[in-house]
């Protein structure tokens, strides 16, 4: 088994969970090899950190080639074993954020972090929908899911909007609402930062990712910008993601801000980040359920209309990703089909005016 110092890793996130990885290699893969953890990605380079300090390394083309024909490839958070100045081998990640882009392409965002700090503005970034997908890829991957609400400051009805969040988020989620300047922000959310710990913050742009960072980290690190104040929309000032070391010995990984997001779950990971549409489940009168037009249907009788259209688009969007060539063709041609149909009845309805 290779040797390492496990104190001096534990400065960028090493845990028992990677030990029992890595124990489980070849030892003639790790001969003269060095433990290391991505901290930046580039396009040619990568950034390692082995808690003593960074140094930059170019990634295997047989390793890139592997990761790809895998349908994945290296994220910051990863934990990688390089010779010299070249990176060879990945450990496998104890978890892995994957988002879909339009044309269903898989994108890594994080690997190997334990909280996912799902941020949301108090102001026109206020989005209950485009929460529950962030819950839903924190889900995905196992990581704890924490919901900070930043601009309470600027907001004069911060209990309303509380009161509407904990009708759509699952119970055991915390939600803190704070100003992410504010030295309080950080004992907040000091029980996510302990040593050996790694948070990963998500949200969209604007939302003040940036500026917690900083307030977590104690010092001005990231660039942050303004918002426009027409609809609260801030410029993508983090352009890439980054690995920092916070003070007191946790990492906190700061991600560009997105505006759409199309969670990797399946349909079971999707309808468990939807515990109160599973309890109630339970309750209708047939077992078989859709939750749309069914009678007696406890889900549409408990759960709020626009939560639910959420929950049966994000259920079609999981679907639609594991279906097949020809189950997509025929989904496209019914489609065609039910367009054709529309608009023949909207013409004849205006040969009848």
């Amino acid at each position: 088994m290779m040797e390492f110092d496990f104190a001096l890793l534990q400065r960028v996130g090493f845990s028992q969970a990677q030990l029992s990885e890595i124990a489980g290699l070849d030892e003639v893969v790790t001969r003269d090899a060095k433990l290391f953890r991505i901290v930046e990605l580039h396009r040619e380079t990568v950034t390692l950190h082995d808690g003593a300090g960074t140094r930059s390394a170019r990634i295997l083309p047989r390793l890139h080639r592997e990761l790809a024909e895998a349908g994945t490839a290296l994220a910051v958070g990863d934990w990688i074993l390089a010779r010299e100045d070249w990176v060879f081998a990945r450990i496998a990640p104890i978890n892995h954020l994957v988002r879909r882009d339009g044309s269903g392409k898989r994108h890594p965002v994080v690997s190997n972090v334990d909280t996912a700090l799902l941020v949301m503005g108090l102001d026109g970034d206020f989005n209950p929908r485009r929460l529950e997908r962030f819950l839903a890829l924190a889900a995905s991957s196992g990581a704890i899911s924490v919901v900070v609400l930043t601009k309470a400051d600027h907001c004069g009805e911060v209990d309303a909007q509380l009161d509407l969040l904990r009708g759509r988020v699952p119970a055991h989620v915390p939600i803190h609402a704070l100003d992410a300047r504010d030295v309080h922000a950080v004992r907040a959310l000091q029980p996510y930062c302990e040593r050996g710990q790694t948070l990963v913050l998500l949200g969209s742009s604007g939302a003040g990712k940036s500026t917690l960072t900083n307030s977590l980290l104690g010092d001005a690190i990231q660039d942050t910008g303004s918002t426009r104040e027409h609809d609260s929309r801030g410029k993508h000032t983090t352009t890439a993601r980054s690995l920092r070391i916070i003070e007191g010995g946790a990492c906190i990984i700061d991600t560009p801000g997105v505006r759409t997001l199309q969670p990797d779950v399946d349909e079971e990971t999707l309808a468990a980040s939807y515990e109160d549409i599973q309890s109630l489940a339970l309750q209708c009168k047939f077992a078989n359920c859709a939750h749309g037009q069914e009678p007696d249907c406890a889900v549409r009788e408990g759960i709020g209309a626009d939560r639910l259209k959420n929950f049966h688009k994000m259920m079609l969007e999981a679907k639609r990703e594991t279906m097949s060539a020809l189950e997509l063709k025929q989904q496209r041609a019914q489609w065609k089909v039910r367009g054709k149909a529309g608009r023949a009845r909207m013409l004849e309805k205006q040969r009848s005016v």
